[in-house]
């Protein structure tokens, strides 16, 4: 099984040894393509116009020393993506605490897409940095486009022929769209609450608490050792571990929409 995962605007604060090896990461054919982002990044955040570095970058105000960060991303410190990342999905996680097979299985089986790098292993060493795949960034364009061309070509190996579990946001699935074949083993998650609001039942999709329930449905998955082949023993699995999960259907070749329901937040 392949986990596809967003990555989260929370990033630790900075990293714990030495500096990027692009050469040393996951995926190593999407190098060149790595390379020319990283380079694109530094020169805008290096330019001395950090006002338009951050407006190309979507930055508020209190989030302009990001462009001073991003400059210098050639020689700051680097961190395993597992330990950079710290929003909602990935605190649900908690791949620090995780036993040591199904840490194995994370790192085998976990992959983070990034507006900078592409996709990358949580195990591969990055600096904190940011840039999101919205950014159109010169002289490069939109990021998303951009890292599609590239992961079409190295995707679909990394998938092999089994289950590819989908948790991505809307701008990193946008990246990479799995092929008609590839598509009918994979698998989308909506989280839903429901409630009873005047003695009716209702659905809601949620935001907040859809990354946490995703992160925890990804750490029961590893921690129960589930190997899913199939959309269909993927929701055997997570029902074995006690999610209400109701499969929709799909077009021809289209990936499978799972809604996951959950009565509490």
């Amino acid at each position: 099984m392949l986990v596809l995962l967003p990555p989260s605007e929370g990033k630790a604060a900075s990293g714990d040894g030495g500096p990027l090896a692009l050469e040393g990461l996951s995926l190593p054919a999407l190098a060149p393509a790595r390379e020319r982002v990283l380079d694109a990044l530094v020169a805008l955040c290096s330019s001395g116009d950090d006002t338009r570095a951050a407006e190309v970058l979507g930055l508020s105000e209190g989030l302009r020393g990001e462009v001073a960060r991003n400059a210098v991303l050639r020689q700051a410190p680097a961190l395993p993506a597992g330990q950079l990342y710290t929003g909602v999905l990935y605190d649900a996680l908690d791949l620090a605490a995780l036993p040591p097979a199904a840490r194995t299985a994370a790192e085998r089986s976990l992959l983070v897409f990034s507006g900078l790098w592409g996709a990358v292993r949580i195990t591969d060493r990055i600096p904190p940095y940011r840039c999101s795949m919205g950014v159109k960034l010169p002289p490069l364009g939109g990021l998303g486009p951009y890292w599609r061309r590239a992961l079409d070509r190295v995707l679909p190996e990394a998938a092999g022929d089994g289950l590819v579990l989908d948790l991505r946001s809307t701008a990193y699935a946008a990246a990479w769209r799995p092929a008609a074949e590839a598509a009918s083993r994979t698998a989308t998650v909506r989280v839903l609450h429901e409630r009873e609001v005047g003695g009716v039942l209702k659905r809601s999709v949620v935001s907040h608490f859809n990354k946490a329930t995703k992160g925890r449905l990804v750490r029961d998955l590893l921690q129960a050792g589930a190997e899913p082949r199939s959309t269909g023993e993927l929701v055997s699995a997570l029902r074995d571990l006690k999610y209400t999960v109701e499969q929709q259907p799909a077009p021809a070749g289209r990936p499978v929409p799972l809604d996951v329901v959950v009565t509490q937040l």
